[in-house]
């Protein structure tokens, strides 16, 4: 136990005595994005049905979240009883007993509705190892109005192609409104996120069967240069430093004419109260190039995992089953409209009716969930599984890394092709002192 929790819980059997053997306080390391901060408003029903549980929350952005909650768990620190971790952290952390597996969740929180592929991704030998907060995959959420006003038509299925004409058409940097908004934030699960479902929209990969990295071909040569152009030429200043939550705000703010990133942003672009072009946003696929049967195959959730070093662990247990339930689904849809429920986790949420009706983006994250193949993300054989990301447990800091590499050159700071010479040294060298390549 540590020191703060061990102070809480002594001046708390000072005052009330006989409940304070019990009370406990939970940790909880999250995001700092939309649906966790939603979460945070809507504990009510917990806390009073659990009395003798607090919460104390940890909300951070996305990369120092990873940093931290990651040091803390590989030291066994206890800092935190439930941690937001995602598809990548989950069988690499599960593997080393980090994490206390979900086997004993309450009847009512129906494991069996999980969709197969999140469920799959968050479990290791049959075990469910972390509960899915939201489920996500990508894909193309553009402005209808600006759309149609450019002349230019964005199909179901585009090809990257169609992307930029319609980036292109839609750009007028003289009203700051910007024809395509992607990530430019350096991060593994920032800017290298997208770039490597681009990656591999392009044909690319990136180790070879021997672990070499594959920066040097000319897939990822074109799949860098095509983005470079794109942003370079229809995208909004500074955008080196833009994340999630930056095009997010930039998109709601009417300055992109189309944005390419989680499905989870849907509720948020559609959201009236948040958006000023709410009621006009079109989706697509992910786009693919030509002759490239591949749109990405991104798959994420954000989920709650409870790691074994946890002092608290039922009572995690109990947060976490009803932060990821059914029921904080209706609480979420009775209290803010179906629109707003946590997507991407549950059948039966789609096939709800009343969010089928109020969600105008839900068929297309459920194709796109359901399309994305971790198991092989490239056309090409490769040795790793994962969508977005490799899974192994180097691909943190070599991700970063190349993430540096790349919005150096988004930046103007280099070149395409000095960014991609400084991306295949740096991981190789990195993959062979891991052993990786002999």
């Amino acid at each position: 136990m540590n020191f703060a929790k061990r102070a809480l819980l002594g001046a708390t059997a000072l005052t009330v005595v006989g409940f304070a053997a019990h009370a406990q306080t939970l940790t909880i390391a999250t995001v700092n994005n939309g649906d966790m901060i939603r979460m945070q408003q809507m504990t009510a029903p917990f806390t009073e049905a659990n009395p003798d549980i607090t919460l104390d929350w940890v909300s951070l952005e996305e990369n120092i979240l990873r940093e931290r909650v990651t040091t803390d768990i590989a030291t066994q620190g206890g800092q935190y009883d439930v941690l937001t971790i995602g598809t990548y952290e989950v069988p690499i952390w599960a593997k080393q007993n980090w994490l206390l597996p979900l086997t004993d969740m309450p009847a009512e929180y129906d494991a069996a509705d999980l969709l197969p592929a999140v469920s799959a991704a968050l479990s290791v030998d049959g075990s469910l190892y972390a509960a899915p907060f939201y489920g996500e995959s990508a894909m193309v959420m553009y402005r209808t109005d600006l759309a149609e006003a450019a002349g230019v038509t964005i199909p179901e299925s585009p090809t990257w192609t169609d992307i930029k004409a319609a980036a292109e058409a839609m750009t007028d940097k003289s009203k700051e409104q910007y024809g395509i908004c992607l990530r430019g934030k350096p991060g593994w699960g920032e800017n290298m996120a997208f770039l490597t479902a681009m990656a591999n929209s392009y044909g690319a990969r990136w180790f070879d069967m021997d672990w070499k990295p594959q920066f040097d071909s000319a897939e990822w040569n074109e799949a860098l240069t095509d983005y470079l152009a794109l942003m370079t030429n229809f995208g909004p200043p500074g955008a080196s430093s833009n994340g999630f939550n930056e095009n997010l705000s930039l998109f709601q703010q009417g300055k992109c004419g189309m944005w390419i990133d989680a499905t989870v942003a849907a509720s948020f672009v559609t959201d009236p109260a948040n958006s000023t072009v709410a009621d006009k946003v079109g989706f697509a696929q992910f786009p693919n190039k030509e002759g490239v049967d591949n749109h990405g195959n991104w798959l994420w959730a954000w989920s709650l995992a409870i790691p074994s070093s946890s002092d608290a662990p039922d009572a995690a247990k109990k947060f976490v089953a009803w932060a990821t339930s059914k029921e904080y689904t209706a609480q979420v849809a009775e209290a803010q409209g179906w629109r707003a429920a946590p997507p991407g986790t549950r059948t039966s949420l789609y096939e709800n009716t009343d969010y089928q009706a109020e969600a105008p983006f839900a068929a297309m994250t459920l194709t796109a969930i359901n399309g994305a193949n971790t198991q092989k993300s490239s056309v090409q054989d490769i040795p790793y599984t994962g969508g977005q990301f490799v899974a192994i447990p180097e691909f943190q800091g070599i991700g970063t890394a190349v993430g540096q590499q790349f919005s150096a050159a988004l930046a103007g700071q280099m070149s395409a092709a000095d960014a991609l010479a400084g991306a295949q040294a740096n991981t190789t060298r990195e993959m062979t002192r891991a052993g990786y390549i002999k």
